[in-house]
């Protein structure tokens, strides 16, 4: 997959074209990636996939406050997965809101995108103010002579899955409804960074996991059963996000004990799946009484773990 920064880079081969934040490329926008890489390998054009960053909500909301189920990074490796021939994430800024929906039409997808055929959903809206439809991009289409293929309200519904219902579900700490909507178990990725240490005074030592894209949509406070890999091996864990009451803390850590797992990999980039939620963080009378309920948590854990 060709990935661009910008429209302007774009080559201009003939393309079948999508447009969207496509945040989580969950089972929903599978459906219309299927389509247009189908589309694109039948008549020998480029599959196009046109997203924005930042959010468009992050700019022509104020204090919007979305955190997103995909960093730029991960949305680029999920769609490339997907078998996309070429990625544009666009800058978003006001400017680029205020273009018109001819000029949209005729700047970005005529003349930069080539595009020969768009498939997009019943309920897209674009250009300035988001005031053009569906309706007007199909006789935008007959003007400038490109097909649009709409997704039908009943093709969405079907899946019932939306970006927001994904969020809602991880905040909920509902994350097996989560991962069936995603098609995968929701992740992120972060640097080991060192901690205050002290899960190694109970027996659970943790890695510290800091994660530099403000943006990235942390599940709940609590603790998690998750998976991540090393060296190509798969390894298994327990996660608390939180703020850790029973010592005081304060600011919010997401910390990793892998179980069976003695490497030092400070400073090292890792990727954490979240399997299940276990519990909501609790404050403990002392550390005896925290390190009672880790055991606890573990043996919940590798149960789950042994039914995978």
């Amino acid at each position: 997959m060709k990935t661009f920064t910008n429209i302007d880079n774009y080559h201009k081969l003939k393309s079948v074209v999508t447009i969207g934040t496509f945040d989580g490329v969950h089972i929903g926008h599978k459906k219309i990636l299927e389509k247009i890489i189908d589309s694109a390998k039948k008549n020998n054009f480029q599959s196009v996939v046109l997203s924005f960053f930042p959010h468009p909500r992050m700019i022509l909301q104020d204090n919007s406050v979305i955190k997103l189920l995909n960093s730029v990074e991960e949305k680029t490796l999920l769609l490339e997965k997907a078998g996309i021939d070429n990625l544009i994430i666009h800058p978003f800024n006001q400017e680029f809101s205020r273009l018109s929906a001819e000029d949209f039409v005729k700047d970005v997808l005529i003349n930069k995108l080539n595009v020969q055929k768009i498939i997009i959903g019943h309920d897209h809206r674009f250009g300035r103010n988001r005031t053009a439809n569906i309706d007007d991009l199909i006789l935008y289409g007959k003007q400038f002579g490109f097909e649009v293929e709409q997704i039908s309200a009943q093709q969405i519904n079907e899946n019932a899955v939306s970006s927001t219902k994904i969020r809602n579900a991880i905040l909920d700490g509902n994350i097996l409804l989560a991962n069936n909507y995603l098609g995968y178990n929701y992740f992120f990725s972060g640097n080991v960074v060192k901690g205050k240490q002290l899960g190694r005074t109970i027996g659970f030592p943790t890695a510290n996991i800091e994660i530099k894209e403000d943006y990235k949509l942390i599940p709940k406070n609590g603790v998690y059963i998750v998976k991540s890999s090393y060296k190509e091996k798969v390894i298994y864990g327990m996660m608390n996000i939180g703020t850790r009451p029973t010592v005081d803390g304060k600011d919010q850590t997401i910390e990793v004990n892998f179980f069976n797992f003695n490497e030092d990999i400070y400073d090292e980039k890792i990727t954490i799946e979240l399997l299940d939620f276990i519990r909501d963080e609790q404050k403990f009378e002392n550390l005896d009484g925290l390190k009672k309920q880790l055991y606890n948590d573990r043996e919940t854990a590798l149960t789950f773990i042994s039914k995978v």
